[in-house]
């Protein structure tokens, strides 16, 4: 790839961005701009501001590499990262807008009238946003070297300045703006190469070869039963407490607009996963030397440079480029945004100065992370992320929502049974490598399990700490709302 074209490309990504945002500042004024843009993003809007951020470097890169490594095992990443949409559209979505909270400990504080699970709860959410913030990083580092022979590093501060000037500049308002514009370059950035490389490869040995594309060119084991269960539960409840998403439901009007984006999502979700899927089948065809090289996660970089040659090619490596980054800034924008709102809440008095240094906090602290870690296969990192906040964050959501006896106790047990059984897994995991057993590896379908059983059990065991308020609130969660018309909605 010619360096020139991919800096090229990094830049117009950058330059984009950072217009929007500011476009964004110029209405974003009030406190409730920063935290949720005043709840007034219409559903088409939020909608492409969540794939946006959801579409992270996971799902750009790792995807398609997990495919080029493994075949059709790594079809059900895409499944369940989709799957779990529909689950936050059923359980989630609308009492979570009703909840009326900015952020996920507000609504934890809210429901269980206990300041002990309001901070349990925030340094969960502070501890996932930091995890998923460092393969972005990574994922960046990888994409600045493989498209301009810089180090690394360059990327990974060069998305961190980019987004710790959107955020700070503007808050959510602004970041909704600049999610919605990148979730389409991403689209675009992945189907007009791989639409151009399909008809490029069309003929009889074309066709044979994605036919056979399902065999295994890495001579890799593929994933066993019990791995393939742990990762769908660690995908589906795992989506349904990522505080950056979650935070997304704040800014809708209400109950039935956050519905209704849910629904979008699941649309562009759809449509998008088709084209990294795709990227992987063309990979284990005309490019398995990655695999056995270990660079799977950069074949969608190389694979238009590799199929095409010359002026198109640099074209195409230029646009994949500029989406890979799109990928990185819109997720880590979201997570610092979340992160901030957090943070600025229980530190820094909530004041729009406090969501600032808050937000600079949110995204320094990951990329020391990221410059003393190193990456593992994107897609897999962010499933053991997914892992995590599945065994943490969704029990006390799912049964807070739901169940009226849920107690101030059993939420703070459960939480912190969920981050000990499975954050012991993960680092026990990383510390055996590749000769951990799978149990271990992949600990999402004992210890979801686990976390919720802990929160019930304690929670009837202390059913007289359960509020008075509780009738009151979850007739607020699960009554429709009338809708509120206001003449400052995003259309």
């Amino acid at each position: 790839m010619n360096p020139a074209v991919g800096l090229a490309a990094f830049l117009g990504v950058a330059l984009a961005t950072a217009a929007i945002g500011f476009y964004g500042l110029r209405i974003s004024r009030t406190t409730g701009d920063f935290y949720v843009a005043s709840r007034t993003v219409r559903p088409w809007w939020n909608a492409s501001a969540i794939g946006g951020e959801y579409l992270s470097a996971a799902s750009f890169l790792g995807v398609a590499g997990l495919i080029l490594l493994t075949g059709t095992d790594a079809l059900w990443f895409p499944v369940g990262y989709t799957a779990g949409y529909l689950m936050l559209l059923l359980f989630v979505a609308a009492p979570l807008r009703r909840s009326g909270a900015y952020t996920i400990p507000d609504f934890t504080e809210a429901r269980l009238q206990s300041k002990a699970v309001r901070r349990v709860t925030s340094l969960v959410v502070v501890a996932v946003g930091w995890l998923y913030i460092v393969p972005q990083l990574q994922g960046a580092g990888l994409t600045i070297r493989i498209s301009t022979g810089l180090p690394s590093w360059a990327g990974s501060i060069a998305v961190v300045a980019v987004v710790g000037v959107t955020v700070v500049a503007g808050g959510m308002r602004s970041i909704t703006f600049v999610q919605a514009f990148q979730y389409w370059l991403k689209l675009t950035a992945l189907a007009v190469p791989v639409v151009f490389l399909l008809l490029k490869q069309t003929g009889a040995d074309g066709s044979l070869a994605l036919a056979e594309a399902s065999s295994n060119p890495t001579g890799l084991p593929a994933a066993g039963l019990y791995q393939t269960v742990s990762l769908l539960v660690a995908l589906l409840f795992g989506t349904l407490g990522l505080p950056h998403v979650l935070v997304r439901f704040y800014t809708n009007p209400d109950g039935q607009s956050a519905r209704r984006t849910t629904l979008i999502v699941l649309g562009l979700l759809s449509v998008f996963y088709v084209f990294p899927t795709a990227s992987g089948l063309l990979g284990r065809v005309f490019a398995p030397e990655l695999a056995r090289s270990g660079r799977p996660d950069a074949l969608v970089l190389l694979l238009p440079g590799k199929l095409v040659g010359g002026v198109p090619g640099d074209l195409l490596s230029a646009l994949v480029v500029a989406g890979a980054f799109a990928a990185f800034l819109s997720t880590t924008s979201g997570l610092v945004v979340s992160l901030a709102g957090v943070i600025s809440q229980d530190l820094l008095g909530g004041s729009v100065r406090g969501f600032r240094v808050a937000a600079a906090l949110a995204a320094v602290v990951p990329l020391a992370f990221a410059f003393t870690t190193d990456s593992m296969a994107l897609a897999g990192s962010v499933g053991l992320v997914f892992a995590f906040t599945a065994s943490t964050i969704c029990p006390v959501l799912l049964l807070g929502i739901w169940w009226r006896g849920l107690s101030d106790a059993g939420a703070i047990a459960g939480m912190l049974t969920g981050a000990i059984l499975c954050g012991g897994a993960l680092v026990s995991s990383t510390i055996i490598g590749s000769a951990a057993p799978g149990w271990i590896a992949q600990p999402a379908a004992w210890t979801v399990p686990a976390a919720f059983a802990v929160m019930v059990l304690v929670s009837r065991a202390t059913n007289d700490r359960v509020p008075g308020t509780v009738t009151r609130l979850m007739t607020r969660l699960h009554v429709p709302e009338r809708p509120v018309a206001t003449k400052r909605q995003l259309r």
